[in-house]
């Protein structure tokens, strides 16, 4: 597949999978075999559509009206990264972590393997820890500083 062809497939990723809310994507997409990694934790691995499925489920419990950006998109051969931003509010239970009603802004990279017009492989970095201090979720240790004694 065309370079290009690969760029739009992702934009399309983004727009009916995040921002519309269509599972149905994901198993035109994503192919049976395919891996993401990082979506949930650098160690998770999702593994084909059903699971991808329950992660997407799970985060749009959480965030209702997610919205992600495509602020970048550019590929060689079978890979595509794009550089995306997303705003969203944390309007349910669905992390474990009760609703705050807080508005959340979050960036993120995302790489795919593209294989015969399906993902099969992907790679995800995002500021997870953002987002958890933007909900009230975990808050930064205060810095001490020990004082020398001269």
């Amino acid at each position: 597949m065309p370079v290009e062809q690969n760029i739009e497939l992702m934009h399309r990723w983004f727009r009916e999978v995040w921002n519309e809310g269509r599972t149905q994507t994901i198993h035109d997409l994503l192919s049976p075999n395919a891996v993401a990694r990082g979506q949930g934790g650098p160690q998770e691995e999702i593994h084909g559509p059903a699971e991808f499925v329950l992660f997407v489920e799970r985060i749009r419990s959480a965030f209702s009206d997610i919205n992600i950006t495509v602020e970048d998109a550019f590929g060689t051969q079978d890979r595509v990264v794009v550089r995306w931003s997303a705003a969203m509010t944390h309007s349910g239970d669905g992390l474990g972590i009760p609703a705050s009603g807080k508005p959340v802004r979050i960036t993120g990279i995302t790489i795919a393997r593209i294989l015969d017009g399906l993902i099969v492989e992907g790679w995800d970095s995002w500021s997870q820890l953002g987002m958890l201090q933007q909900i009230g979720a975990y808050t930064q240790p205060e810095l001490v500083i020990l004082a020398k004694s001269a």
